[in-house]
């Protein structure tokens, strides 16, 4: 990344649509009742994303959600956002995602996803794709991140994924209690852990994990920072200050909202540059 040309980094931003695949309609009443609940129904390209944050000259890390096996829906190919990634290396970086039903399987493409594509860290989403993070049928895929020492992100708290659905869509919130990384991060001390959101309704449990355990982040996506808990505030004001990140979950909330209303969400002055960019540079490896 042109780090020196960036006013911010954002670690979080979903790819939307593949300009490699037909779209899969599969499931598509997911998306409809997403759309309900965050009020927004923008589904941008790939390269539409990119060339609105080159625009801002704000850095992204873009990444898909593989829930194949729990939701059915094919994903969208990790080598297409990490392309991407490679054509824009100023300006972005991938971030890949596999199914952990997919074991051994799944850490053999996590491999070639790093050593041949370029991809710097994953993302997973307990709720959605159907599984607590200390499951060991996990652990094969959490030993080739650690190995390679890359971050992982996990989604934490409630989900806007299945909310107002018959049964919420089937998708069970509990998978995404905070406090299920804790055994994570015994087990992987050299994988850096992002608990991503504000974690509803455990954001308590969320700033214990990530104060007792260095290898673990807090990404504030997903909320306008003007609903942010108190507590969550507090300490990215004070201990966990060099271990919080910007996110905003894009197309979702859009950077332009989230930092209007982070000016005035009570963050001190001095912690605002390591929470727009500078947690993200030493997180990422980019000095």
């Amino acid at each position: 990344m042109d780090i020196a040309n960036l006013s911010a980094i954002d670690i979080h931003t979903h790819a939307e649509i593949s300009c490699w695949n037909p779209f899969d309609n599969y499931g598509e009443e997911y998306d409809r009742a997403a759309d309900k609940y965050f009020r927004s129904s923008r589904r941008p390209s790939i390269q539409e994303s990119i060339d609105y944050y080159r625009e801002r000259k704000i850095g992204l890390v873009m990444f898909g959600v593989d829930s194949e096996s729990n939701l059915g829906r094919r994903r969208i190919p990790n080598e297409e956002i990490a392309e991407a990634a490679q054509k824009n290396s100023d300006i972005m970086i991938a971030f890949g995602s596999v199914d952990p039903h997919k074991g051994k399987m799944g850490a053999r493409e996590m491999r070639r996803l790093i050593e041949d594509h370029g991809v710097k860290g994953f993302k997973f989403h307990p709720t959605v794709q159907g599984f607590h993070p200390y499951d060991r049928m996990a652990w094969p895929l959490y030993e080739v991140i650690a190995e390679h020492k890359l971050p992982a992100i996990f989604h934490t708290g409630h989900s806007g994924i299945g909310s107002g659905m018959r049964c919420g869509g089937g998708l069970r919130l509990e998978y995404s209690n905070p406090m299920h990384l804790d055994d994570v991060a015994i087990d992987f001390p050299d994988m850096q852990i992002i608990m991503a959101h504000p974690s509803f309704p455990w954001q308590d449990e969320a700033l214990s994990v990530a104060t007792h355990k260095p290898n673990v982040w807090i990404d504030l996506s997903g909320w306008s920072p003007k609903y942010f808990p108190k507590q969550l505030v507090q300490y990215a004001n004070t201990l966990l200050k060099d271990r919080i990140l910007f996110g905003s979950d894009y197309p979702l909330i859009t950077p332009d909202r989230w930092m209007k209303d982070f000016q005035e969400a009570g963050f001190k002055p001095e912690v605002m540059p390591g929470i727009l960019k500078d947690n993200a540079v030493r997180l990422l490896g980019l000095t």
